[in-house]
């Protein structure tokens, strides 16, 4: 029984986990091709 619950709550961790740090890896990739783009200009 408490494996089973263990087992629900990683599941639902690693899917916050994905759902919170895509977000952040999308900002980073705009923010990392916004200075690439002007270190380029410049």
């Amino acid at each position: 029984m408490f494996r089973a619950i263990g087992d629900v709550f990683r599941k639902i961790g690693g899917a916050i986990a994905t759902v919170v740090t895509l977000p952040f890896r999308a900002v980073a990739r705009l923010f990392g091709g916004a200075s690439d783009s002007a270190r380029g200009r410049h």
